[in-house]
């Protein structure tokens, strides 16, 4: 058994140790730089951000890593109303002396001068017999009167005390239960359509132009040769702030580990258009782009020609990548690369 336990508290700190290496390799897109290549063409993920659709199906492989924030997971309003666990609870009903507070009370109050008379009642019939008893030649008092009078006065006081202590426990709790986001008021923190930064209606077709198509290859031609440069600044004019931050993780860690990855030559074979569409003020594109390459990886510690030098791919030998990338732009602003997914 402690053999046991030792075994799975090694696998949790291995998992632990692997879980961000694994996530940072991922993030990426494979072996060397951006470009997906021989060596990244196996990558299962996708980076960045494509607006309201950054986590719908486009038919390229999913983006996992992005800033925007994942679309809730309530279940629309059909499925809500026959999920059993959505349902509010219902309220308890009622308890008979709940409902009649004041037969309740003169309950009470029955049950109170019954009491009281199986305490006095029995002193007086003895204080009657000891009388008779003793031969007093005076007729014994009647009390039948006093008696009935002292009934109702127990009943009129259990019947206001019991009434008064249901008064003062009415005070309503605060129900919750049935508060949704179907009966929230507009404006409130509930009300979906006042607090979502996007409405998918607000979403409609944008046309790709002639002159968008250019930018787009001439974007991927400037990135390449930053990335290949690890040109930082000029990797900013050209990136999303998010997509600048992946691409300088990465620049600094192939720089930790001595290497630097070279994409160059690149030749676009062709570009496809997959979706463009307008959020507000913001245009979105995803395009596949199919190009040939020079991608390789080099040592930065070890001379050229000796062994050890090219770490990864080939100077000489050209390589096509498939990737689908997604630019935005700013309503008259410049295009810039927001996302990139696998094919």
């Amino acid at each position: 058994m402690q053999t046991s336990s030792k075994f799975i508290a090694v696998c949790i700190v291995a998992s632990l140790i692997g879980l961000p290496t694994l996530s940072f390799a991922k993030a990426r897109g494979g072996g060397g730089g951006f470009s997906s290549g021989a060596r990244g063409g196996n990558s299962s993920m996708g980076f960045g951000s494509r607006g309201s659709r950054t986590y719908q199906e486009n038919g390229a492989k999913p983006i996992e890593q992005s800033t925007a924030p994942r679309p809730s997971t309530t279940p629309p309003p059909h499925q809500a109303a026959n999920n059993p666990m959505t349902q509010p609870t219902p309220a308890t009903s009622p308890s008979w002396f709940q409902r009649n507070p004041l037969l309740a009370g003169i309950a009470g109050g029955l049950a109170g001068t019954w009491l009281g008379h199986m305490l006095f009642g029995a002193t007086e019939s003895s204080a009657k017999t000891t009388d008779t008893e003793s031969g007093s030649g005076s007729a014994p008092t009647s009390t039948s009167g006093n008696s009935f009078g002292f009934i109702l006065l127990l009943m009129a006081l259990g019947a206001g005390a019991f009434y008064f202590f249901r008064r003062s426990k009415q005070t309503p709790e605060p129900v919750f239960t049935g508060l949704s986001r179907s009966t929230a008021t507009r404006g409130s923190l509930l009300d979906v359509s006042a607090n979502s930064t996007t409405d998918v209606q607000d979403m409609k077709a944008y046309s790709v132009t002639a002159e968008d198509k250019s930018t787009f290859q001439q974007l991927l031609n400037d990135i390449q040769t930053a990335w290949s440069a690890q040109d930082v600044p000029a990797l900013r004019s050209h990136l999303t702030p998010e997509m600048l931050s992946y691409f300088s993780t990465a620049l600094a860690e192939d720089h930790s580990r001595g290497v630097r990855n070279h994409v160059e030559d690149v030749v676009l074979l062709k570009g496809d258009v997959r979706e463009a569409w307008s959020e507000d003020t913001t245009d979105y594109a995803t395009v596949d782009l199919r190009w040939n390459a020079r991608d390789y990886t080099v040592s930065t510690t070890i001379p050229r020609g000796e062994p050890g030098y090219l770490v990864e791919g080939s100077e000489d030998t050209v390589t096509e990548s498939i990737e689908v990338w997604t630019f935005m732009r700013v309503r008259d602003g410049q295009w810039l690369l927001s996302a990139i997914q696998q094919h």
